[in-house]
C-alpha cells in the first residue's frame, strides 16, 4: 500500500510539473482564459458591406471561428465616417466578445480631424491585419506621360486638380502628404464618396484620385491610367508603376486595417487574440483570399504595432495641422 501511494504521489507531482509550462503559457496569453471563448464573438466593421473594411472582417472571421471553436460573426455598423461602428463597439462589454475593425480615420489620423466620442489612443489594439498601397491614377487625356512629367508640370506651375470621397478620407491626406512632401499646390476636390470621384476621373472633370486597389478595375477598363503607386516599393500588380517613392524620396502612405478590443480588455486576453489572429493571417489559403482582393496580410508583433500605430499618429497629425485640415469644413 505504501509502495502505491508513493507512485501516485510521483504521478501528481509528475503531471503538475507538467502543468506548469501549460499554466506559464496561458499567463503569457498564448493560451488565453480556460473558459474564452464560450460564445460567439462579435466583430464589428464600421462601414457599409462590399467595402475594404467590411472585407478585411469578413475573410477574417471563417478561419478564426475555425480556429477557436466559435462563431465569429461580423457586424456592419457604418456612420459618420466609422465613428458610429466604433462608439457602438465601445459601449459593449470589456469581454473580448465585441471588436471592431480599425483604420487610420479611426485611430490615427481621425483625432487630429474632428473630436471622436471614445478614446482612440486607450484601445487595446490586437494588430494591424492588412495594408492597402493606394494608386495615383490619372484621367486618360492628362498631358503628363508618367510621373516624372507630371511633377515637372504642376512644379511649373500647371494648375491639376485631385478627387477624394471627402474631407479627412485616405485619398485626400494621402494626396496632402503628397503635395507637402513634392512641394506641389494640386487643388483637393472632395467628393461626397469614392464612387462619385471616380466617376469623375474618368469623365475627365479632374486629374488625379489617389485611390484603393479598387481603382485598379477603371485603369484595366481604359478609364484611367496609373501614374504611380504610393507604397514605398513597386506594387506586384503594377509592376511597370513606379513608386511615388522615386521622385520623391522618403515618401509612403498606405491605407491598413487592423483590429482592436475596448481598452478594459484584460492583457492576458489581447494577448491570446493577438497570437490566434496572427496564426490565422499566417495560413497559406488566408493570405491567398487577401491578396485577391487587393488587401495585402500584413500583421506585427505587439510591441512592433504599437510603435507603428504611434508613428501613423504623429505623420498625419503633422499632416493635418500643416495643411490646416478638418472635417467640419467640407
Amino acid at each position: 500500500m505504501p509502495i502505491v501511494t508513493r507512485r501516485r504521489l510521483s504521478l501528481a507531482v509528475a503531471a503538475a510539473a507538467a502543468a506548469m509550462p501549460a499554466r506559464a503559457a496561458r499567463a503569457q496569453g498564448a493560451e488565453g482564459p480556460s473558459d474564452y471563448p464560450s460564445r460567439p464573438i462579435r466583430v464589428i466593421a464600421p462601414f457599409p458591406p462590399g467595402g475594404g473594411v467590411d472585407l478585411t472582417a469578413r475573410l477574417l472571421a471563417d478561419p478564426l471561428s475555425r480556429d477557436l471553436g466559435q462563431p465569429v460573426v461580423v457586424e456592419n455598423r457604418s456612420g459618420g465616417g466609422g465613428v458610429v461602428g466604433m462608439e457602438a463597439m465601445a459601449r459593449a462589454a470589456p469581454d473580448g466578445y465585441t471588436l471592431a475593425i480599425t483604420s487610420p480615420g479611426a485611430v490615427t489620423a481621425g483625432p487630429h480631424l474632428r473630436r471622436l466620442p471614445y478614446d482612440a489612443a486607450a484601445l487595446k489594439h490586437i494588430t494591424r491585419l492588412v495594408r492597402i498601397p493606394s494608386i495615383m491614377a490619372a484621367r486618360t487625356d492628362l498631358p503628363a506621360r508618367d510621373l516624372r512629367e507630371f511633377l515637372a508640370m504642376a512644379r511649373a506651375g500647371r494648375e491639376f486638380r485631385y478627387a477624394s470621397g471627402g474631407v479627412g478620407t485616405a485619398q485626400h491626406l494621402t494626396g496632402e502628404l503628397f503635395n507637402q512632401m513634392a512641394g506641389l499646390r494640386l487643388i483637393h476636390v472632395p467628393y461626397r464618396g469614392t464612387g462619385p470621384a471616380l466617376n469623375d476621373l474618368a469623365a475627365k472633370v479632374v486629374d488625379i484620385y489617389f485611390g484603393d486597389p479598387a481603382t485598379l478595375g477603371l485603369i484595366r477598363q481604359g478609364g484611367a491610367r496609373a501614374l504611380a503607386v504610393t507604397s514605398s516599393e513597386r506594387w506586384p500588380p503594377l509592376p511597370d508603376t513606379p513608386a511615388i517613392s522615386e521622385e520623391v524620396p522618403g515618401y509612403a502612405a498606405e491605407n491598413w486595417f487592423g483590429i482592436a478590443a475596448l481598452p478594459a480588455t484584460p492583457d492576458d486576453l489581447v494577448a491570446f487574440l493577438h497570437a490566434r489572429i496572427v496564426r490565422v493571417m499566417a495560413q497559406p489559403e488566408t493570405q491567398r483570399r487577401y491578396n485577391e482582393v487587393g488587401l495585402h496580410p500584413a500583421t506585427m508583433p505587439l510591441d512592433e504595432y504599437r510603435a507603428f500605430l504611434r508613428a501613423d499618429t504623429e505623420t498625419w497629425g503633422r499632416v493635418v495641422r500643416t495643411g490646416n485640415i478638418r472635417i467640419d469644413s467640407e
